[in-house]
Formats: C-alpha cells, sequence, structure tokens
C-alpha cells in the first residue's frame, strides 16, 4: 500500500478537522459552493466523487462482467441485505432509541423527524462510494460494478414504496432529477470515461495501463479527503450548535452500520464466497446514498427539520465508521487472499 492508502483514517481525520475548522472560519465560502448545485445534487461534490472513482472504472475489465452470472450468490446477497433487511431494522432502531430509549431528551414531534432521516437513509443504498471501499479491500472490481447497477435499477422502483411504507404516509415526493442525476454523475460518466481510456491503453500495452492506474491511485484517496472537507464544513455550525442532538442520532446509525455488516459478514461466510466478492459485497450494504436521502429530506420536512439533519448525521458517520469495517475486512482476510 502506498502512503495515502496506509495512513487514509489520519488523512480523513485530519479532513475533517479541516472542514470544520474553514466552516467556521470562512463560511461564506462554504455557502457559495452549496449553493453550487442542480437537482439537489452538489456539483462540486460530484466532482471530486467523479476524481474518486474514475480510476476504478479503468481497472475494469468488461469482457469479465459475463462471469458474474457464475457466481450470484454474491450479488444475491447485497439485494437481500440492501431491499429486505436494511430499511426495516434501521426504523426498528429509530423507533427503539426515540420513542423509548431517548424519550425524555427529545420532543415526539422531533423523534419523528428523526425516525424519518432514518429510515430515508436505510432505503437508500450506496452507489459512488462503494466503489472507494471495493478498492481499499481489494475487492472484484467487475462484480462491484454489476452489484451497484443491480441496486441502482431496483431503487429506481422500489424506493418510493418503501420508504412511504416506512414512513406512514400514502406518498413520497422523490426527486427523480436527484435519483437520475446522481447515476449519471456517479456510475455512468466515470465508468464511460474509464472504458474509453482503459480501451486505449490497452491498445499500447497491458503495461500502460498498470502504470497508468498507478499514477492515479492516490487521486481517489485525495477525492475522498476532498469531499470529507466540503461535507463537514457544510455542516460545521450545526456540528458545533448540535453536539447533544448529533450524538443521539449518531448512536443508532453507528449500531445500524455494524449490525448489518456483521449479519452481511456472516451471510458471506455460510454462501463461502471468495474474499474479492465478499468484502464490497458486505460494505454496499452498510453504506448509505447519503445524497438521496438527504435531497429527499430537505423536499419533504424542509432544510431545517430533524429528518435532514438525521440524514446529515448519516453523512458526518459514515466516512469514519466504514474505514473501520474496511480495516475489519482486510484484517480478516484469509491467507492467499482467497
Amino acid at each position: 500500500m502506498g502512503l495515502f492508502e496506509r495512513y487514509l483514517t489520519v488523512w480523513v481525520a485530519l479532513g475533517i478537522l479541516a472542514g470544520v475548522a474553514l466552516g467556521v472560519a470562512v463560511p461564506a465560502v462554504f455557502k457559495t459552493v452549496a449553493a453550487l448545485e442542480y437537482a439537489h445534487v452538489n456539483l462540486v461534490v460530484a466532482v471530486f466523487i467523479w476524481v474518486m472513482i474514475y480510476p476504478m472504472m479503468i481497472q475494469i475489465d468488461w469482457s469479465a462482467i459475463k462471469d458474474v452470472g457464475r457466481r450470484p450468490q454474491g450479488l444475491a446477497l447485497t439485494l437481500v441485505v440492501n431491499w429486505l433487511v436494511k430499511p426495516f431494522t434501521m426504523a426498528a432502531l429509530g423507533v427503539l432509541f426515540f420513542e423509548h430509549l431517548f424519550v425524555d431528551w427529545v420532543s415526539p414531534p422531533s423523534a419523528r423527524e428523526y425516525i424519518a432521516g432514518m429510515i430515508l437513509l436505510g432505503v437508500a443504498p450506496c452507489t459512488a462510494m462503494v466503489f472507494v471501499w471495493s478498492q481499499l479491500v481489494r475487492g472484484d472490481a467487475n462484480y462491484t460494478l454489476v452489484q451497484v447497477a443491480a441496486n441502482d435499477l431496483i431503487m429506481i422502483v422500489a424506493f418510493a414504496p418503501i420508504a412511504a411504507f416506512l414512513l406512514g404516509v400514502t406518498e413520497v415526493d422523490v426527486p427523480w432529477e436527484t435519483l437520475a442525476l446522481s447515476t449519471v454523475l456517479y456510475v455512468v460518466l466515470p465508468l464511460l470515461a474509464g472504458v474509453f481510456t482503459r480501451r486505449g491503453l490497452l491498445a499500447r500495452s497491458e503495461r500502460s495501463l498498470a502504470d497508468f492506474v498507478a499514477r492515479l491511485k492516490p487521486l481517489s484517496v485525495v477525492g475522498l479527503i476532498a469531499t470529507v472537507v466540503l461535507l463537514f464544513g457544510f455542516q460545521a455550525r450545526t456540528l458545533l450548535d448540535q453536539p447533544a442532538v448529533i450524538g443521539l442520532i449518531a448512536i443508532p446509525l453507528v449500531l445500524q452500520t455494524y449490525g448489518i455488516f456483521l449479519l452481511a459478514w456472516w451471510g458471506a461466510r455460510w454462501l463461502r464466497l471468495p474474499h474479492a466478492i465478499a468484502g464490497p459485497a458486505c460494505l454496499i450494504g452498510t453504506s448509505n446514498f447519503f445524497e438521496l436521502a438527504v435531497a429527499v429530506a430537505i423536499s419533504l420536512f424542509g432544510l431545517e427539520s430533524g429528518a435532514a439533519l438525521a440524514t446529515v448525521v448519516g453523512v458526518l458517520v459514515e466516512v469514519p465508521v466504514m474505514l473501520s469495517l474496511v480495516a475489519l475486512v482486510n484484517a480478516w482476510r484469509p491467507e492467499g487472499g482467497q
């Protein structure tokens, strides 16, 4: 592993501190950057995420995609965890904590909004960041792409009905522009760029491809750190003004993340999945499509609502927690890497 990858946790921690400090010191700059959005998708964050995943897309071998059908268990595990387990356990934890365990510390209206925000996170499986986690655990890039694509297709038809059912409302106003634009920005465009880049490099030699990927590798980490700085800069004042509430919301979110991961890992072991498939499958089921969750929370409940705050807390806890899970996956890698 290179310097960036070896000390990734340190870089992320520094990025968090830098984001909060800059968000307090120069809030006008972050407000300007936050305003650069379309369909609730921040274009600057989109660029950094694109930089993050483009190097990984170059490594996808399209000729190997057809082999996924020979090992469908990993895809099945991802879909079961994402759509039949995760949304419902998230809702259950929200009710447990905010209607029972934390009932003396939050008002009933606030509790309902926090639960709603948690549910929206639970119904939105991750898209872009998955490619980062997959690379960090040396996952099968081709298989990861298929898993993400399948989730995106299901999300188009299942997000609104499941969210409506769990929120107890008759209709959820899903910002379809956000969903479509995010899929194009975070998956389609970098994938196409990766395909054409890979084709051009292979026309020269396999060595050219390997050298180019090695040179670009630090860009993924730079994109991740830049994204962290922006996200924490956007929410710096909220972090400092409402630390207690943020802590209360973070507790069930962290428990959900580790619980879903361990469940998925047990399923992967039971299915005897190879490590390169098991790692990404478990991490895909664990992380969230926070851009969509935040956008829906704002459109349904308002920018200053508890639901929007809960989705933002989901963003804040995800990177550190996911890095710890990446470390677990790598620590549990069997000898020989299979």
